[in-house]
């Protein structure tokens, strides 16, 4: 019977369960991930998150009421110096529980409680995921539309650039061509003019060789 349970006393008394979860949460800070069991982790996130949250104002207050539930000394100054830098943006939910399985004997499930932003691998893909965009077929944002579209612009201006330079080199090549036409012109003008004087002269020539036979 559950009469008036609000919350899992982990077959414990008040004094004891209150110092193993102090405990646990100092735990917790200094090294940033603990192995335990599932109930005891469910435990120690209402325990430890609301401290994480007070942690955010740094202040002779704060510092003291977070004492109060740890009595660490280094817990408290790693929880205000490092920690709260990493949680600054952070707006809740500062701790996760992975399950690890069943622990032989008493078959209690098992899992590791860690703090989010101390875990690289999955703050990484977190970070990778946030920078993909997903396209949908209903209207996307105008974002996501947009950068495709400059894309498209670039490209298109990119490919005229080429071909006024290949028209460029086609017009320079063009006027070469003109121009070694030009030159060789007068060349065979010349010779057009000259050939009808070798004409005139072979005509007189073969007269005279006519006269002198006669």
């Amino acid at each position: 019977m559950r009469h008036g349970k609000k919350f899992n006393h982990l077959s414990r008394t008040a004094s004891h369960r209150n110092a193993m979860l102090s405990n646990m949460a100092s735990s917790l800070i200094l090294e940033k991930r603990i192995t335990t069991t599932v109930a005891k982790a469910k435990a120690l996130r209402k325990y430890v998150e609301p401290l994480l949250t007070k942690a955010k104002t740094d202040d002779t207050n704060s510092r003291r009421v977070v004492f109060s539930y740890l009595q660490n000394k280094e817990s408290v100054s790693e929880l205000f110096n490092e920690v709260a830098e990493k949680i600054a943006t952070r707006p809740g939910g500062y701790t996760r529980i992975l399950k690890t399985g069943s622990r032989l004997g008493d078959n209690a499930e098992m899992c590791i409680i860690e703090l989010v932003d101390y875990n690289e691998l999955m703050v990484k893909e977190e970070s990778a995921a946030k920078s993909k965009t997903r396209r949908s077929r209903r209207g996307g944002s105008k974002k996501s539309d947009e950068a495709p579209a400059a894309e498209t612009k670039a490209s298109k201006a990119e490919a005229k650039a080429a071909d006024a330079v290949v028209e460029e080199a086609e017009v320079v090549e063009e006027v070469k061509e003109v121009e070694d036409v030009a030159e060789e012109t007068p060349v065979a003008e010349v010779t057009a003019e000259e050939t009808p004087e070798k004409e005139e002269e072979a005509s007189e020539d073969t007269e005279e060789k006519k006269e002198d036979d006669k």
